[in-house]
């Protein structure tokens, strides 16, 4: 009999997939974090424009120079994070960007800190590496509680802050990023900021990196929403010169290289014309007040999320399972850690047609 890595066995499948991947024919996805937005058409031609070129072969490890560029640019232009294009690792995603992190910062028993609920991959990652992930004390609107997690941070290795957060579209507040990204430099904690639904915050909140106010940061991000291309695999780490140092090695062994036509397509999202990260800001917004105006007609109590395209909301498991099976695919809230039990996470990054004939099937069901 086959014997598995340890690491590996005791891990569960991931709890958006698991549902995403069993949904019956007609079902409407507001599972998967995916956009149906389509990716804008100058950076599908700069993509081509690579394609007709030749530009098909490997990159270096760290990515081509002027993708490193752009990234250091971006980050000082909209975050005031300063990153020389060298301290940048262009990846196969923010997916990749979040496991060479964690493989190169955490040892066996190392304390991963984790809020509770929090995005899948943060516990099954640290995990992997030996980590042993704890979650973290969050306030009733899924916010960070910061002298809760200043107890929690000496002695522990990592902590993981996502803001705009999934699954609850949690903003960490600015005064909040700052403690804790202070109290983690002077504990020796190394914070890993998850950044990927940064362009998309609402009501005049504004997301604030870490990085900013802390030296032992590392700030993971990606096209992957902002610019609707989660199938480009496209991502970046960027941090302190000597974690980029021993991250690289990771990259090299496990992917080599980020797509080298999703590259040149990445320069011209980020150096390109920015109106369209706008229109698809306004588009969710207007998904975002569509679900939560019509759960809330129904009678949830739902909280208004800040950022990302995703409603936390009170139902019962029953409930839940019930909207699944009406062919309505959303995620337990169970699945993003064990203060999520009583909750599921509906995502608005489908259409607004798709969202309406939801809210008819889980109207359907209370009706009945």
């Amino acid at each position: 009999m086959t014997r598995f890595s340890r690491r590996v066995a005791g891990i569960e499948v991931s709890g958006i997939r698991k549902w995403f991947e069993g949904a019956g024919p007609g079902a409407i996805n507001l599972g998967l974090g995916q956009p149906d937005l389509d990716t804008p058409a100058h950076i599908k031609a700069a993509a081509c424009r690579a394609i007709d070129e030749g530009r098909t072969g490997y990159t270096p490890n760290g990515g081509i120079p002027e993708l490193q560029e752009a990234i250091a640019a971006k980050s000082q232009r909209e975050n005031g994070l300063e990153f020389a294009p060298g301290q940048v690792i262009v990846t196969a995603g923010a997916s990749e960007a979040l496991h060479i992190a964690m493989q190169a910062l955490v040892d066996d028993g190392d304390r991963v800190l984790i809020a509770d609920p929090a995005f899948v991959s943060y516990a099954a990652l640290a995990s992997m590496a030996g980590g042993r992930p704890e979650g973290l004390l969050l306030d009733d609107r899924f916010h960070v509680d910061v002298e809760a997690a200043k107890e929690r941070m000496d002695g522990a290795k990592v902590l993981i802050l996502n803001s705009p957060a999934n699954p609850t579209g949690a903003v960490e507040p600015a005064d909040s990023v700052r403690a804790l990204a202070e109290y983690a430099d002077d504990a020796g904690v190394t914070i890993i900021s998850d950044e990927v639904y940064e362009h998309f915050v609402y009501d005049g909140v504004s997301m604030t990196s870490p990085g900013r106010f802390g030296e032992n940061v590392v700030t993971i991000n990606a096209v992957s929403k902002t610019y609707a291309m989660t199938g480009w695999r496209l991502g970046w780490i960027a941090g302190p010169e000597e974690i980029v140092a021993q991250a690289v090695k990771v990259h090299q062994y496990c992917q080599a290289c980020a797509t080298s036509i999703a590259q040149y397509a990445a320069v011209e999202a980020l150096n390109g014309p920015q109106d369209c990260v706008q229109a698809m800001r306004e588009e969710y917004a207007a998904r975002r007040t569509l679900l939560c105006d019509g759960l809330s007609a129904m009678g949830f109590d739902v909280p208004r999320p800040e950022g990302a395209f995703y409603l936390f909301a009170p139902m019962a498991d029953d409930l839940v399972r019930r909207t699944i099976a009406a062919g309505v695919t959303i995620v337990p809230g169970e699945a993003f850690g064990p203060a999520g039990a009583g909750h599921a996470r509906i995502a608005y990054s489908a259409s607004r047609g798709d969202i309406t004939t939801a809210l008819d099937r889980i109207r359907g069901i209370l009706d009945d």
